[in-house]
């Protein structure tokens, strides 16, 4: 194992994005600790100790497996980052010189009140590839339990009281490991594990709170080769599909991060992201609630009272940063922020066939009508079929399939659906001539609620099969 390589720098792209992930929900919308959902911190990549994890239902591990193809003396480097969360407490200065605890100190631009912040932790390591395929490289570390205490004065200078700041012991390790795999093409299976290996034992009615003061908290690994690329988790290369489908990932998504589109970086995070994410570059700054749009956000912050914006800046640095970023947006930024378009296409085909031949169709694609269903020249007394032929079977309404959602264009949540069976709704054409299968999963309780109120799951015709029973 050496120091960091070079490879680490070319990190900057991919850590944007890392840092979203390593802040998303770290404080919410209105950004006082009194809030009802700022009291259940921590959600996202929380590896707590394993003498929790069986009574908290939390891992206290991460599994990372992807396929690499390294060049010649490739070197690997790894940043493992996480949030250790240290608890504050207020204390107020009595005359005597001595502080005692209280659950507010009020100041004329803030209130302060206790409080989890999070220390932003990095384990960083770099190897080489050929010392992966000998055998586990392991690294652990080890943040050490620490109290700080942080004056506070009023407006006259003098102190008013102290942040008392208290971190626990905690402990991990890093493992990583790379075996040959049996392709045309020099290609390895990379094995990365994250380990919460804390020996910390939870006394009797020790709760959630005392076991994150233990754990890594919205962990995550930038993984970049110096020489090489990973492929796609999501849409390898033809020759490695079935490789990379044996891939076991628990608690953790990898994707491609590199800059430019590159292949060299991975970003195995707890959320689930496409390949190549990045920030969009109309938002001004984090605000760490990123769940919600920064338009809504920053006039909705802007919006709080004088005395809710006291609050929001004694809670965290973070969240006074969110309200001064709110306070003193300028307007072109404010309008940056209301829609940007990425993209364009053409509405319309670019060129018609030549007279006497149909117009190509995707796979499943119905026929498209000479004029629009939503041309007011269209014939309203000619609906849409209701049945479509897939792998030669009429499918309709009342027809029972097995759903093969695409990797390519489905949504992540639907990778969860495949080889269940459903039954089939309707059939729908969308202004674009393509056929869409509304369905209700087979024992899923909420179908008659989905019925009743038209929300279905929609599938394309290719990606279903039709049962022999239909």
């Amino acid at each position: 194992m050496t120091a960091p390589a070079p490879t680490a720098s070319r990190f900057g792209h991919a850590r944007q994005v890392a840092d979203a992930v390593l802040f998303e929900g770290y404080v919410l919308y209105p950004y006082r600790a009194s809030a009802a959902k700022n009291r259940m911190r921590w959600q996202f990549g929380v590896l707590v100790p394993p003498a929790w994890g069986p009574a908290g239902g939390e891992p206290s591990a991460q599994h990372t497996e992807l396929v690499m193809e390294p060049r010649g003396d490739a070197e690997l480097a790894v940043e493992l980052r996480f949030l250790h969360a240290r608890r504050r407490t207020v204390e107020e200065a009595r005359g005597d010189g001595s502080f005692t605890p209280v659950p507010e100190l009020r100041l004329p631009d803030r209130v302060l009140v206790p409080w989890d912040e999070g220390t932003e932790e990095t384990v960083r390591m770099a190897v080489p590839v050929a010392d992966l395929e000998a055998g586990v490289v392991e690294l652990p570390f080890a943040r050490p339990a620490a109290e700080e205490a942080e004056p506070v004065t009023d407006a006259d200078g003098r102190q008013a009281g102290r942040l008392v700041r208290r971190a626990e012991r905690l402990d991990g390790v890093l493992r990583l490991r790379a075996e040959q795999l049996d392709l045309p093409y020099r290609a390895l299976k990379l094995t990365a594990t994250v380990d919460n290996t804390s020996d910390w034992e939870p006394p009797p009615g020790a709760g959630r709170e005392a076991a994150l003061a233990r754990s890594l908290v919205a962990a995550h690994l930038l993984l970049g080769l110096s020489a090489g690329s990973f492929l796609s988790p999501t849409d390898p290369p033809e020759w490695a599909r079935a490789v990379v489908a044996d891939c076991t990932n628990r608690h953790t998504w990898p994707v491609l991060a590199g800059d430019g589109g590159r292949a060299d970086v991975v970003l195995s995070s707890p959320i689930i992201l496409e390949d190549h994410p990045r920030i969009a570059p109309e938002s001004a700054g984090a605000m760490y609630d990123a769940t919600e749009i920064d338009e809504i956000l920053a006039l909705r912050t802007a919006a709080l009272t004088d005395e809710e914006k006291r609050e929001a800046r004694g809670t965290d640095p973070r969240a006074a940063a969110v309200i001064d970023l709110a306070d003193t947006m300028p307007p072109e930024v404010l309008d940056r922020l209301h829609g940007a378009v990425r993209a364009f296409r053409e509405a319309t085909s670019p060129a018609a066939p030549p007279p006497g031949v149909p117009e190509p169709q995707p796979p499943g694609a119905a026929a498209r009508p000479d004029t629009p269903w939503w041309d007011p020249a269209g014939d309203p007394a000619a609906p849409a079929p209701e049945r479509v032929v897939v792998a030669g079977v009429p499918v309709g309404p009342g027809s029972r399939v097995v759903l093969r959602p695409g990797l390519r264009r489905t949504d992540a949540q639907d990778l969860f659906l495949l080889g269940s069976t459903a039954l089939v709704e309707a059939v729908l054409h969308d202004v674009d001539g393509a056929v869409h299968l509304a369905v209700t999963v087979d024992g899923d309780p909420g179908a008659d609620v989905r019925r009743a109120q038209g929300r279905f799951l929609y599938f394309q015709p290719d990606e279903v099969t039709p049962l022999e029973d239909a």
